[in-house]
């Protein structure tokens, strides 16, 4: 919508005073009586006549008056401060201004960086996010280690390192919280800030919201992120107030406040590993409480606004009692575990596990009566080939988002024309699906039932596999299968992530640590129709069934392992 700002020209007339000047003559009587008479003329004896003298006018101009020219206010011209960010210029720019390197005089409006001012018209909030690399350990960082570095005095982690942003953004916090120490600062451009910060590791960067991508990690500060759900900008260091104002009073009734960041456009999705209720789980779910493995986990799975489970195992009525040392691999679970999923806020069901037939097709109906009856939609595996294989849609907050998913390994799938179960991987139709809801805006997931591996590292084959789906447009590639956690990469815009391991399940040594017991949960972040990336969650599997976050020690080293294993074997901060 354009802006329209009227303004009455005041407008002058200026007169001109033209003089005439007249010569009159005219008889007057004498002032001082009757006049003598005349004197008796004499005859010369010659005559001389002098000419006439000639006349020369002669005409002085008047200098000109100087009249002065008014200014003219252009309601539609405005100055923006060099700290303005760029995504703010568009939409000043998209609501009808034009805007001016220079602050002259024919411009009425002004938009500058000012202290946070409340309940204020044409006020602009903007979040910026504190983000390192991807493969970065550190999690958090105070906002004292923060303000205490723009100072150059911080003993953080990061300390010595100068903190990576733009320009713009320099200018935003040195008017909010002064010029930084020297060195404490490094201006790069916009586009060249990921690939400085990537090159330079350990770093660390100040960057606006909208710039957020996935081979950024966003840091917290003081346990708060702009891409969490529970984030609240109050408490936050890193939100700045641009105003604009007006040199005569703004006349326009539409009120021009923007932000950078709407929490309703924001979406989360938590994808998880293996989930088997059977065996030692099971009798564990008996003995504890059907409840008790997602007790440590259930606020971050609940929190999530999707959050997806890949269950293997049918719910059956006529399942035996679980046994915690049964030796064959053919499982089923008693349909009230369906409690636990239930509890820790299942929103999406992957039925391309490997032991969803174990029971027969009588379970397999049983279980996707369950599901329907609870709300839960499924995909990967249905009533029959069809329903199995066509895409899962979702739209959360404005995101539209699409699932698709297969069993890789021959003999698991059994799903027909007529028969339910598990589907094959159909490549040709999986990405030409893929390709198509890509292209109406939709940003798709694809997950895999594929080959287990007893290793961290993924094969050459699951490396060409899995970039299939990255190359026909999904946003996530993720393998569900994995019992031992695989290595992760990005590829041609996606973040592949080859296994997350197990869930729920009862892969626990009884002597030491396994590695099936550690486990990654995938928090993937959505905005505004875009992929912004993803945060690891990371949770070791104890007492056979229950999954609880790892501590910071458990989580450093864990990480490492796996950043080296994929790749990224990079110094990190206060190494």
């Amino acid at each position: 919508m354009q802006i329209l700002l009227f303004k009455q020209k005041i407008k002058r007339n200026f007169s001109f005073l033209f003089a005439g000047i007249f010569l009159l003559s005219a008889c007057q009587p004498a002032l001082w009586g009757t006049p003598p008479p005349p004197p008796t003329p004499i005859l010369p004896t010659a005559t001389f006549t002098l000419p006439p003298p000639t006349l020369t006018s002669t005409f002085t101009p008047l200098p000109p008056t100087f009249t002065p020219m008014p200014v003219v206010i252009d309601q539609t011209l405005l100055w923006a401060s060099p700290a303005v960010p760029a995504q703010l210029r568009e939409m000043l720019l998209q609501n009808g201004f034009q805007i001016s390197e220079l602050k002259q005089a024919s411009v009425n409006h002004f938009v500058d960086v000012v202290q946070p001012v409340d309940n204020s018209r044409n006020t602009s909030i903007w979040t910026y996010a504190l983000v390192a690399p991807f493969p970065t350990l550190v999690d958090d960082v105070t906002s004292q280690d923060l303000r205490s570095a723009w100072s150059a005095s911080s003993s953080a982690p990061f300390a010595g390192i100068p903190l990576l942003m733009e320009e713009s953004t320099l200018m935003t916090f040195s008017a909010l919280w002064g010029e930084p120490a020297d060195g404490a600062v490094q201006i790069v451009s916009a586009d060249e800030l990921l690939d400085t910060a990537w090159n330079q590791m350990p770093a660390w960067a100040i960057i606006p919201f909208e710039s957020i991508e996935p081979k950024w990690k966003v840091l917290m500060i003081d346990g708060q992120s702009p891409i969490q759900k529970g984030f609240d900008p109050r408490v936050y260091p890193l939100i700045a107030t641009y105003q604009l104002t007006c040199a005569d009073p703004c006349s326009d009734p539409k009120d021009l406040s923007f932000q950078n960041r709407n929490p309703n456009k924001l979406a989360t999705v938590i994808l998880t590993g293996v989930t088997a209720l059977v065996r030692a789980t099971a009798a564990t779910m008996d003995a504890k409480g059907i409840l008790y493995p997602g007790e440590a986990i259930r606020e971050i799975l609940l929190e999530a606004d999707i959050t997806h489970i890949n269950n293997e195992v049918p719910f059956y009525s006529h399942c035996p009692s679980p046994d915690a040392n049964q030796e064959t691999l053919v499982f089923c679970s008693a349909p009230r575990y369906i409690q636990l999923l239930t509890d820790i806020g299942t929103d999406v069901m992957e039925l391309s596990g490997d032991h969803f037939a174990d029971y027969g097709q009588d379970a397999m109906f049983e279980t996707i009566d369950i599901y329907k009856e609870n709300k839960i939609p499924y995909y990967g595996g249905g009533l029959n080939i069809d329903e199995g294989s066509k895409p899962l849609l979702l739209e959360v907050n404005g995101n539209k988002l699409m699932f698709i998913g297969c069993n890789y390994k021959e003999g698991y799938s059994t799903a027909t024309d007529t028969v339910p179960g598990s589907v094959p991987c159909n490549f040709e139709y999986m990405t030409e699906q893929i390709a198509a809801y890509r292209a109406q805006g939709y940003l798709p997931i694809s997950t895999f039932q594929y080959h287990e591996y007893e290793i961290a590292e993924a094969t050459s084959q699951q490396q060409i596999d899995f970039r299939v789906m990255a190359d026909a447009g999904a946003v996530v590639v993720s393998g569900s299968q994995a019992h031992v956690p695989q290595v992760m990469e990005f590829y041609a815009d996606a973040f592949i992530h080859y296994g997350l391991g197990n869930l729920f399940f009862d892969q626990v040594s009884k002597t030491g640590r396994s590695p099936k017991q550690n486990e990654f949960i995938d928090r993937h972040i959505f905005y505004d129709g875009r992929y912004l990336g993803v945060e690891l969650v990371t949770a070791f599997l104890e007492d056979y069934a229950r999954p609880r976050f790892m501590t910071p020690a458990e989580r450093d080293k864990f990480l490492l392992e796996y950043f080296t294993k994929s790749g990224w074997d990079f110094l990190q901060a206060g190494q």
